[in-house]
């Protein structure tokens, strides 16, 4: 007999009952009482995805994350739809935090159809955000960014020209093509617990919470931290650079 993984983990969450429906929910660090299947009724993409710009058309260079520059991004979203932007580099898991503050006028005014995203996410609002923050790193560390189709994404071809960051966009439905994001997403809710106000953190907390992840060991860098092998890159890449010109 043959039992399929869906099904050993659908078990888990529909027999837990009581205190061991308890204790299995505080060993999961989602914090998730049902299983989420990855396998969903796929939709028709978004209007501004087109062909040539899936994850499909990626360069193999992002897939095998031998050169840096390649990012993930998303939103982690808390409650009233506040939100704050992430972006993680492939190679070294280092991560960016972007502030998105709610715009004057939210909860107070009525939505306009096609107005501004009061909420502090929408189109302009990311893009910008994404622009600030990557344009304070070497060209080398701007090549790419993978996002899923969210609709905050739909002025990615402005993005491509004021931050020069190639964009691509994940299948519908299919957040493990950026599984890295992902991680650290999951990593990021110990900070930042779903079902809270996340337009409370300031500036100043989103840098302190980067840092703590910056800083911290990984095991998949062989225990080096993402601030530390990036920084690697940066010497080695100005080695190169300055070798070729020399």
């Amino acid at each position: 007999m043959r039992i399929s993984h869906e099904a050993i983990y659908q078990a888990l969450y529909v027999q837990g009952r009581g205190a061991l429906r308890r204790e299995l929910t505080a060993c999961l660090r989602t914090g998730r009482v049902l299983r989420v299947p990855r396998a969903r009724t796929r939709k028709q993409g978004r209007p501004f995805v087109s062909p040539e710009i899936m994850i499909s058309q990626r360069p193999a260079e992002v897939a095998d994350r031998a050169v840096p520059g390649h990012w993930e991004g998303d939103l982690i979203v808390g409650l009233g739809s506040s939100a704050i932007g992430t972006l993680v580099e492939r190679t070294t898991r280092f991560t960016l935090l972007l502030h998105l503050p709610r715009m004057a006028g939210h909860g107070q005014e009525v939505r306009v159809k096609n107005g501004p995203a009061l909420a502090g996410h929408g189109a302009e609002a990311v893009r910008d955000a994404i622009t600030r923050a990557i344009v304070t790193l070497p060209e080398q560390l701007r090549r790419s960014l993978t996002w899923d189709q969210g609709a905050e994404l739909a002025q990615h071809a402005r993005l491509k020209i004021d931050a020069g960051l190639q964009v691509y966009f994940c299948d519908p439905h299919s957040p493990w093509q950026r599984g890295t994001n992902e991680n650290t997403n999951g990593l990021l809710r110990q900070y930042f617990p779903k079902g809270t106000d996340l337009s409370v953190h300031k500036p100043d907390d989103l840098e302190a919470v980067a840092l703590a992840l910056n800083t911290r060991p990984r095991k998949t860098l062989g225990w080096k931290t993402p601030a530390e092998t990036l920084d690697e890159l940066l010497r080695v890449s100005d080695t190169q650079g300055v070798a070729t010109t020399g």
